[in-house]
């Protein structure tokens, strides 16, 4: 008999059933998640080993594709084990696909394309009920539930009306409502104070970008968001840089921490920061290393390519796989709890100078950042390089840098990179953001001789 009690469980667990619902085993995944995490610190470094040696193993006996591309591994060497790229993995997913998994049978995604490399990708049904019961472990960390809490998400959403639907159709199920960052405008941001008004919303989740201009509106309007929706714990970021000034304005604007989240579709949630504030590594279904152009690895401390092992995923090999960035593990990690210390950037965002000086992109964007904003006229801004001494600068601002303001940063540019650089600036209505709603900050036009 369908009662009011079955009923009740039914809308406060709602995001679980789905996840049921659709053949992914979640309880599953929570128990095993449990369980991993109340391994001693003595012993973790012993259980990582046996999880990537599993895993070796396990493709090595059951993918073609990884045995071809892994012709000398051998699973008890490590440093036998080569390095993925991206662009092993453009090719036809069937052919990736491990023995007993078919497109029938398994998760199938595609990464964003933000690096320049998108592909399919796939996971088993367990291996992503893991990713999410880790999500929830760890929103959880700050009073967040993924079936009952509301959620104002600032991410894109598909223009055709098939995926368009689907998309909010998910919303729904999921107790999110959807802020389209594809106007970000002071009349858009008019209208999101209305619904924040008018909704107990628990959290904000989204893309750092958008998110920041929403908090600079706030500073204009002289408003903070807590007073207008005094229900909300937490702000989450993902997908792109945050600077530490950022993070600050946010935190002043919306009256609640922020929190940033590290993550990758192909592989899981990377990196969370925790309530101490540390930018804690997911260790329990992740190895994540630190490599030099060598494919060795650094010792904790010193700044590498990120290389990240998938340990659950059966379903298709992410095996020492070079996920595109670059960043630091912080000498205080440990094998349980790693800390990842700063994410510097994509390998592919850095500039090349004429004298054959290579710079991070970011490294002269947040230069330039804190020159451009610090009167609050420049809303955003993204940096692309066309040629090794050309560099164009495109913004939006309620009126046009002055002369002034554009020789100070070409100057400061110069003093941090070098001398005859040609910095041009181009004024915007809207910068041009990728089909997900992602703003890219830096990009490089030219190619490597």
């Amino acid at each position: 008999m369908f009662t009011l009690q079955k009923l009740c469980f039914y809308i406060l667990n709602l995001f679980d059933l789905t996840l049921k619902f659709n053949g992914f085993p979640i309880k599953k995944a929570e128990i095993a998640l449990e369980g991993i995490q109340q391994i001693n610190e003595d012993v973790f470094e012993v259980y990582i080993n046996e999880k990537k040696q599993a895993i070796v193993d396990f493709h090595l006996k059951n993918n073609s594709f990884y045995k071809e591309l892994a012709k000398d591994a051998i699973s008890l060497d490590w440093n036998s084990i080569p390095v993925m790229t991206k662009r092993d993995l453009q090719q036809t997913l069937d052919k990736r696909l491990s023995k007993g998994f078919t497109r029938k049978n398994v998760y199938i995604n595609k990464t964003s394309g933000s690096s320049g490399d998108p592909f399919v990708f796939a996971k088993d049904k367990f291996c992503h009920a893991l990713t999410w019961a880790l999500i929830k472990n760890r929103f959880g960390w700050y009073g967040l539930d993924f079936n009952s809490s509301k959620q104002a998400r600032f991410y894109g959403i598909p223009l055709d009306k098939k995926s368009y639907y689907k998309e909010r159709f998910k919303d729904v199920l999921s107790k999110r409502y959807r802020f389209s960052v594809f106007d970000l405008s002071d009349k858009a941001f008019h209208k999101y104070l209305t619904v924040f008004k008018s909704s107990k919303f628990d959290y904000i989740n989204g893309y750092t970008s958008s998110i920041i201009q929403f908090a600079k509106f706030l500073e204009r309007q002289n408003l903070n968001l807590k007073t207008i929706c005094p229900t909300l714990k937490a702000c989450i970021v993902t997908s792109e840089m945050l600077f530490e000034n950022d993070k600050v304005l946010m935190e002043t604007q919306f009256g609640i921490p922020v929190i940033n989240e590290y993550g990758a579709s192909e592989l899981d949630l990377i990196a969370f920061q925790d309530p101490n504030n540390n930018w804690l590594v997911n260790s329990e279904t992740l190895l994540v290393e630190i490599l030099d152009k060598n494919n060795n690895v650094l010792p904790l401390g010193q700044e590498g390519r990120v290389v990240i092992t998938s340990l659950y995923n059966k379903a298709h090999p992410f095996i020492r796989y070079d996920i595109g960035d670059i960043g630091i593990l912080s000498t205080q990690s440990t094998f349980k709890k790693p800390i990842l210390e700063k994410l510097i950037g994509r390998t592919n965002d850095i500039a090349i100078l004429p004298s054959g000086k290579k710079a991070a992109g970011l490294t002269f964007y947040y230069i330039t950042k804190s020159i451009i904003e610090d009167d609050g006229n420049v809303k955003e801004f993204v940096i692309e390089q066309h040629k090794k001494n050309t560099f164009i600068i495109k913004y939006v601002s309620l009126y046009e840098l002055s002369v002034e303001k554009m020789k100070l940063i070409s100057k400061e540019m110069e003093q941090y990179l070098e001398k005859g650089l040609h910095i041009d600036f181009e004024r915007k209505h809207q910068l041009e953001r990728s089909k997900s709603g992602k703003l890219k900050q830096f990009s490089s036009l030219i190619q490597e001789p």
